[in-house]
């Protein structure tokens, strides 16, 4: 029934381990789902850009060709502008009639023309810098999205690795879940069959219940009757007045003390890896042990940390002693518990262990800030953790006395009144939720100070790791404490109730009438077994007497009795022996007729071809048979051999019988020895098989949580690496954005400026035909 549970619980480990991986494959899943749907939408968002750059590209081309278009014109209204100047001088100095007003005009025009002349260079020159920052703008964006395509293309490598582990662990899960199956339908099978034993055995129980309760009712009966003595005036020096073994305390104290000892395991494991990871963090940090070398004062607390398993181990080995101790054959009290008394020494010697830690972690925490890149509100954190050290060590204090006090009565049975118990009991429970709250907020403390510490420029991977690792032991030590103090609360009634006191009496059980207490449960038991057994009918007086003549008169005779006994026994040990002879010789008999038989068809073969003979030929071949028969009988001997006395027959061409008969026993012995080798080799096989299945379920286990931790790793890194890469493509979009709009306005701009210059120059065009047409018109 051990190996099924163990089975069992292994798995039951199995099963939630394989929950716990499918979960995190379904988080993985959905990771990269969503990993390669930020992609797509990155990439259609990279599309998108480079459609919008391929419109500004061409609005750039059209706007350049149209400029080169305005400055065209430009020119040739600049060519007809010289030309009417040209003609406007030759009218001039062909008459002198042209008025002073239309020489002023023409002047205000050509201060207009080149004021726009002047400013179409501003303009193209304008444009030929925005061109220029807009193409090495271009230019950088595009190295951005190859360097984020790469970054996308590297990350998509990543999640495709992680697919393909998983999925191999996942189908390596499944066989494992197909195989545990298999193990739990056969263990269902040995369930259903030790289901059906439990109810044959608990049919049993009630019928030796009842037969019980019909003993119990009879006997009382007859106490009551016959024995109306009660001695209960002097409880106290009567010796005879003993408590009845109470069976139900003491499964409640193993099942109670079998709890306490899963949550001392938790605590013990925790306290090892919290003075592990500190004795880790103090070579890290302030200075790194491998860089240089770190102050005296932190090598000694180093020192004094790696001593903890010399004084932690002990606490969890001293209460497992304590829990063998209580069986439900024992008298389980404060006065009668001596193991209790090794777990008090174990605890204060660890609590001694912390006083001589105390001094040493609070130096640390001052030399921590002392450090120049100590900021103000570390040093708070630090001095907030010195108060948590003093409040730990003071709780443990204060439960080492608590447990020495329990332990009193054990060692001086007249040290502690049983009233005085309770009491004990009682604060010791608010000692344990106390210890609590002081692990809790040292728990908060170390999280706020690990927080500023990752502020640090100058902190590592190194003591971030040991950091979350430190956090992690002191979650586990929050967890375990608040388990013992949330269990010890629950079963306070229990430990202040007094199971066994005499009658009549308040006094506490002593050592004496606990062991009397045991030694009348022995009797009990075994005057139960005594009435359970079936009892001879009563025979009447004058057949009692007969018998005892008779018994009287044989007892005479008990010497020829026992030679008669005697040479009984040694006549079944002779029939024995021959017995093992005659089958032996059986056996022999056997093999000589299977040989017998052989020649007989090794004869009829030869008669068979010797048919074309005669008949005389044949009869006188049948009476030499018959005639060498007759002789080999008559010439029957007597031989010895190494196992008995055997009839043999000498023949010159078969093995002799003795030999035959030897070879026999040594084959039939020699195939026992390879049939019970084989069956060892099997069960050999079988064990080692089992053996190495269960170190490779280990070892697989090891491997799944080892890639558990690093897929979260890489999942963490993954999720940095997106989020960056989302807060520098929000600031890319965001600068296009801002380029476009910028871009969008200087367009416009340059459109407005453009359509006020074309209407300038039509305006100058109407101006000088009108011009033109006055001059012809002089």
């Amino acid at each position: 029934m051990a190996n099924v549970t163990d089975l069992q619980t292994k798995y039951s480990r199995l099963a939630q381990e394989y929950s716990k991986l499918r979960a995190q494959n379904q988080v993985l899943k959905k990771a990269v789902v969503d990993e390669q749907a930020t992609s797509t939408s990155l990439k259609e968002q990279v599309k998108q850009r480079d459609q919008s750059l391929r419109k500004q590209e061409q609005e750039m081309d059209s706007l350049s060709f149209r400029n080169q278009q305005l400055a065209k014109r430009v020119e040739l209204l600049q060519e007809e502008l010289t030309a009417c100047e040209t003609k406007g001088k030759k009218a001039k100095n062909k008459g002198d009639s042209p008025s002073h007003h239309g020489v002023r005009t023409q002047s205000v025009f050509d201060e207009d023309l080149q004021k726009k002349i002047e400013e179409n260079e501003r303009l193209h020159i304008q444009f030929y810098e925005a061109d220029e920052l807009h193409k090495k703008q271009e230019a950088e964006m595009r190295a951005q999205l190859e360097e984020l395509e790469r970054d996308s293309q590297h990350h998509q490598a990543i999640v495709d690795g992680l697919t393909i582990k998983y999925t191999e662990i996942i189908e390596r899960l499944q066989s494992d879940k197909a195989r545990l199956e298999v193990k739990t339908q056969t263990l269902e099978k040995e369930g259903k069959v030790c289901r059906l034993r439990t109810e044959e055995c608990q049919q049993q129980l009630r019928r030796c219940q009842s037969e019980l309760n019909r003993q119990l009712k009879q006997s009382s009966s007859v106490i009551q009757e016959k024995v109306p003595f009660h001695d209960t005036k002097f409880s106290d020096y009567n010796c005879l007045n003993v408590p009845a073994h109470n069976r139900r305390h003491q499964l409640k104290a193993r099942d109670v003390a079998g709890q306490a000892l899963s949550f001392i395991q938790d605590l013990v494991a925790g306290l090892l890896n919290f003075h592990s990871y500190t004795e880790q963090r103090v070579h890290i940090y302030p200075l790194d042990s491998s860089i240089e070398p770190i102050s005296p004062l932190n090598q000694k607390f180093s020192q004094y940390l790696h001593e903890n398993a010399v004084y932690v181990r002990p606490l969890e080995d001293s209460f497992l002693q304590l829990h063998q101790s209580i069986t439900e054959d024992t008298v389980t009290v404060l006065e009668t518990v001596d193991k209790l008394k090794n777990f008090s020494d174990n605890f204060s010697s660890y609590t001694n262990f912390l006083q001589k830690l105390l001094p040493y972690q609070l130096k640390s925490l001052e030399e921590e800030c002392q450090t120049p890149l100590c900021t103000t509100a570390l040093a708070a954190k630090n001095q907030e953790l010195q108060n948590d050290v003093k409040r730990v060590t003071a709780v443990f204090d204060k439960l080492q006395s608590y447990i020495n006090l329990l332990t009193l009565p054990s060692v001086r049975p007249d040290g502690m009144p049983q009233s005085s118990n309770s009491a004990v009991f009682t604060q010791l429970s608010a000692c344990l939720h106390s210890l609590n709250d002081a692990v809790k907020e040292m728990s908060k403390h170390y999280n706020q100070k690990a927080s500023l510490e990752q502020e640090l420029p100058t902190a590592s991977q190194k003591l971030f790791t040991t950091t979350e690792c430190l956090l992690g032991s002191l979650g586990s030590l929050t967890n375990s404490t608040g388990k013992i103090a949330t269990f010890f609360s629950n079963n306070l009634d229990f430990f202040t109730s007094s199971a066994y006191s005499p009658r009549g009496s308040t006094a506490s059980l002593n050592p004496l009438q606990a062991e009397t207490m045991l030694s009348n449960k022995k009797k009990a038991a075994s005057y139960i077994d005594i009435l359970q057994k079936p009892r001879p009918e009563s025979i009447p007086y004058r057949e009692a007497l007969s018998n005892r003549q008779v018994l009287t008169s044989s007892t005479e005779s008990r010497e020829g009795l026992t030679q008669q006994v005697q040479q009984s026994q040694e006549k079944i040990a002779r029939l024995e022996q021959e017995k093992e002879h005659w089958l032996l010789e059986a056996q022999l008999g056997k093999v000589r007729l299977e040989k017998e038989n052989q020649r007989i068809s090794d004869l009829e073969a030869q008669l068979a071809m010797a048919l074309g003979a005669g008949q005389n030929a044949r009869t006188s071949t049948l009476t030499q048979n018959h005639e060498e028969v007759e002789a080999s009988a008559a010439k029957e001997t007597m031989c010895t051999s190494l196992v008995g006395m055997l009839c043999t027959v000498p023949a010159a061409e078969h093995v002799g019988d003795e030999e035959s008969r030897e070879q026999l026993i040594k084959t039939h012995y020699m195939t026992r020895v390879r049939e019970l080798t084989t069956q060892l080799q099997v069960s050999d096989s079988k064990a080692v098989h089992f053996h190495s299945e269960c170190r490779a379920l280990a070892k697989r286990l090891a491997i799944a949580e080892k890639s558990r931790d690093a897929g979260r790793d890489e999942m963490k890194r993954a999720s940095q690496n997106i989020t960056h890469l989302q807060d520098e493509l929000s600031t890319t979009k965001r600068s296009y954005e801002d380029q476009l709009s910028m871009m969008s306005d200087h367009l416009c701009s340059m459109n407005e400026t453009l359509s006020k210059q074309r209407e300038e120059i039509d305006t100058l065009k109407l101006g000088n035909k009108a011009n033109s047409k006055k001059n012809k018109s002089r």
